[in-house]
């Protein structure tokens, strides 16, 4: 870890809502919802009423019916992306992005061209806002960990730096929630023991944290607690999954509706995949309910691939696995992941359509769509349906 404060969190504030009230005046100091059934962002203004994001846009509209909703412009959001991320490699070499709207930036060796870490910071908060129209917050710290702390805790539109000799007291004082790793179920054990801020957790000591979370989770927040975060700021790192969700609504939702929503995020994934020339062995399905709660399905499969087929048959299956769940809870959110990617892969070359063997019907499926748009071939299981929004992502 550095001796001195120079790794910036930068997090562009409530992305979409900000680009929405950016590019329409009459949106600006208004409470402002993204989304159609579901809520995908919300203004500040919003989020004061309890608005928040993934719930519905009619609960929404209950706690804050003067909320003005707005449909999603993805092509806006990737566009205001790419803008911010110029400014950030214009800032310095060094930039890891997380998000579309997020990223960490190592200024270290910017001293004598740049001036200080606080002062780049305050410049780039300033260059976006200029540039690109979009208020940016920005934490400075000694690590990554704390720096992110510090942008949450400075939101939203603003600046505040962590001085080394000032990082536990500030960090000490906090909930135990900002602790990277605390959901909703650690934070209830800890709560149960009487636990609410990052210094109570300090104080306990590694072995209490390891006998009552297990040895995983006790020695990360052991760390956490007081600032132990090694990691470097790492520039060129390739993902190590590929995946896609859909928000489904409260329903209820037939089979073949589940099945469809099912093959449209495969398609999305396995194309995404083909693209970048990186098959995959793992295939997660990640579910949501009705109450709440959540489940995780996953799947090995022999080989890694990127066919369509392959992995949609992997992920039928353990929808089907988790049936009865999905009947009981009722289904709200499906989201399908690739892991265990290779670097090179099984992308088969363009061939005519006159002789296909099965391994090959991707390619050329893809070969029709980059010249003709991604709806020019769609699946028959597809066809009149709605496959959903596709999220602005990261290059991969």
């Amino acid at each position: 870890m550095t001796s001195s404060a120079t790794i910036l969190h930068a997090d562009l504030d409530s992305f979409y809502a900000s680009v929405e009230q950016r590019d329409d005046p009459r949106l600006r100091g208004r409470p402002v919802i993204v989304g159609g059934g579901v809520v995908l962002a919300a203004s500040y203004e919003a989020k004061a009423f309890g608005v928040r994001t993934a719930t519905s846009v009619r609960a929404a509209r209950d706690r804050c019916p003067q909320a003005i909703v707005v449909p999603p412009r993805m092509a806006a959001y990737t566009e205001a992306s790419r803008a911010v991320f110029e400014v950030f490699d214009d800032t310095t070499p060094i930039v890891e992005p997380l998000s579309i709207d997020e990223a960490f930036l190592d200024v270290g060796g910017l001293h004598r061209i740049a001036g200080t870490p606080v002062t780049i910071a305050a410049r780039l908060r300033r260059d976006v806002l200029e540039r690109v129209g979009l208020p940016i917050t920005v934490g400075v710290a000694r690590t990554k960990f704390l720096a992110k702390v510090a942008s949450r805790v400075a939101k939203p539109d603003g600046l505040l730096a962590v001085a080394p000799a000032e990082e536990l007291t500030f960090l000490h004082g906090l909930p135990v929630e900002v602790l990277w790793g605390v959901g909703a179920v650690t934070s209830a054990k800890l709560h149960q023991r009487g636990i609410r801020t990052v210094g109570q957790v300090a104080r306990l000591g590694e072995a209490a944290l390891v006998s009552m979370l297990g040895q995983g989770s006790g020695r990360h927040l052991h760390a956490l607690a007081h600032n132990r975060d090694p990691r470097p700021v790492v520039t060129g790192r390739r993902r190590a999954s590929m995946g896609a969700q859909r928000a489904l609504g409260r329903g209820p939702h037939t089979v073949e509706f589940l099945e469809a929503a099912l093959a449209g995020l495969v398609e999305r994934v396995t194309r995404r995949m083909r693209s970048a020339q990186r098959p995959g062995r793992t295939v997660v399905l990640r579910l949501r309910f009705a109450d709440y709660t959540r489940a995780t399905r996953s799947s090995t499969m022999a080989k890694a691939t990127s066919q369509t087929q392959a992995v949609l048959d992997t992920a039928r299956a353990l929808l089907a696995a988790a049936s009865p769940l999905v009947a009981e809870r009722g289904l709200t959110l499906i989201g399908v992941s690739v892991g265990n990617l290779d670097r090179t892969g099984d992308i088969q070359p363009e061939l005519p359509f006159d002789a296909l063997p099965r391994d090959a019907l991707d390619a050329a499926v893809d070969a029709v769509r980059r010249r003709f748009g991604t709806t020019s071939l769609q699946r028959g299981t597809l066809l009149g349906t709605d496959t959903g929004l596709v999220m602005p992502m990261l290059p991969d």
